[in-house]
């Protein structure tokens, strides 16, 4: 008997009908001899829908309160899976984030797990139950008031339950059979990967790959913990992210993996800024104290004449606002002439643990998108990761063209796309 932990996404729970069905599935595998854990998201559309009624009552609605409604979605979704399942004869226990032991930090709306203290969680499956668990929330260790994980974080629900579990394998079920050489949504052509490593699922994540999510992959890849993402809508193989080999997997690393994009961020260009030694950490310092997390930093090279150089960042749209407001109020402390803002653009990442031995890669690169007559604005790379910014409506371009040029489309007709969000 091994212990496995599924999650299932908001698609994959949307409906009464939905319902069952995944009910079916965590009922097959009880009856496969496994002890079973499920982490559930809310049901399609709820934590919008719910954002949107917050919005609708308060402008500005406060983060302790926002919190404490969000997580009602999960709860609706926990206590309809487990009826689904007593409705098939099977016992089972649903339980809250706090309930189930997800120890957080007190930061509402991205709150961080500290500790993961399952003893409800165990004693349920010891008395052979399945547990059915909310994800995307917690309980603060200081506060002792309702956190939620930020979006995805039902994916890291799973993962840390996984791994408090001491579980064979988590399952994270979505709307399409695995993860693919590109979003199947564009890219109709792409291919499934049957297994890739932690290393490049980190980087696709971190590229705007929404599969699966950043934080999940960290604490998996952390704790060694083989993730299986597969279909709730199907009953296909899926894809392993794992840096353990695989029965049955193909063992030759191919040179790319996958191609990413993202269309979240925006570009500040921080311009006239005096080409002067500190003056590149007062900007960023400015907007550390702010939060703000940065992706891709060039400089350009000072001018002779006036000693001055331009400075671009991207970061994610939602911080837009925050990031030009900070830097406003530290112009005169920095001494640079302007900022502009620019959140028209959208990022393509190549990724392939095989790059570090195949010269090439980038003026292969480089040729697909000047062949599709796409600019490039600005360059970031890893070692395993190659990723550029270019306008936002040309960005699909982008991500078919390269996909193509790098010979990972498929022969074998298109990808299916169950539901309609990818999670």
């Amino acid at each position: 008997m091994s212990l496995v932990v599924q999650k299932y996404g908001g698609s994959s729970v949307a409906d009464a009908e939905s319902v069952k069905r995944v009910a079916r599935r965590i009922v097959d595998t009880r009856k496969q001899g496994h002890d079973v854990c499920v982490v559930v998201s809310a049901m399609g559309d709820t934590t919008d829908d719910l954002i949107e009624l917050a919005e609708k009552v308060s402008p500005l609605p406060p983060a302790r309160e926002l919190d404490m409604l969000l997580t009602a979605g999960e709860r609706i979704s926990m206590a309809v899976v487990a009826m689904a399942i007593a409705a098939l004869g099977q016992e089972a226990r649903s339980f809250t984030g706090s309930q189930a032991g997800v120890i957080t930090d007190g930061v509402h709306g991205k709150a961080r797990i500290i500790d993961v203290t399952p003893g409800r969680i165990r004693a349920a499956l010891d008395e052979g139950h399945i547990a059915i668990v909310a994800g995307f929330q917690g309980v603060s260790q200081d506060t002792k008031d309702i956190t939620t994980l930020g979006r995805g974080g039902s994916d890291t629900t799973a993962v840390a339950l996984a791994a408090a579990l001491e579980a064979d394998v988590c399952e994270i079920y979505t709307d399409v059979d695995g993860i693919f050489t590109a979003d199947p949504r564009i890219v109709p052509s792409a291919q499934q990967i049957a297994r890739i490593t932690s290393e490049e699922m980190l980087e696709m994540a971190a590229s705007g790959a929404k599969v699966l999510h950043l934080r999940c992959v960290e604490y998996a890849r952390r704790f060694n913990l083989p993730v299986h993402v597969r279909s709730s809508f199907s009953h296909r193989e899926g894809t392993w992210v794992t840096d353990q080999p695989v029965e049955g997997a193909v063992v030759e690393q191919p040179i790319i993996s996958g191609v990413a994009h993202d269309r979240s961020e925006a570009k500040i260009t921080v311009v006239g800024v005096p080409d002067k030694p500190g003056k590149a950490a007062e900007i960023f310092q400015v907007v550390a104290a702010a939060e703000i997390n940065l992706d891709m930093i060039v400089q350009n090279v000072s001018a002779a004449v006036s000693g001055l150089t331009d400075i671009s960042f991207t970061l994610p749209k939602t911080d837009g606002q925050t990031a030009m407001n900070a830097l406003n109020r530290a112009q005169e402390q920095i001494g640079f002439e302007s900022l502009r803002y620019d959140d028209q653009i959208g990022k393509v990442s190549l990724i392939g643990a095989g790059m570090r031995s195949h010269p090439g890669v980038s003026a292969q690169m480089f040729a697909a998108l000047a062949e599709a007559g796409i600019n490039i604005e600005m360059i970031s790379t890893s070692e395993i990761r190659l990723s550029l910014v270019t306008r936002a409506e040309r960005l699909d371009d982008a991500v078919r063209a390269i996909h193509t040029a790098f010979g990972l489309d498929s022969a074998d007709g298109e990808a299916v796309v169950y539901g309609g969000t990818g999670r």
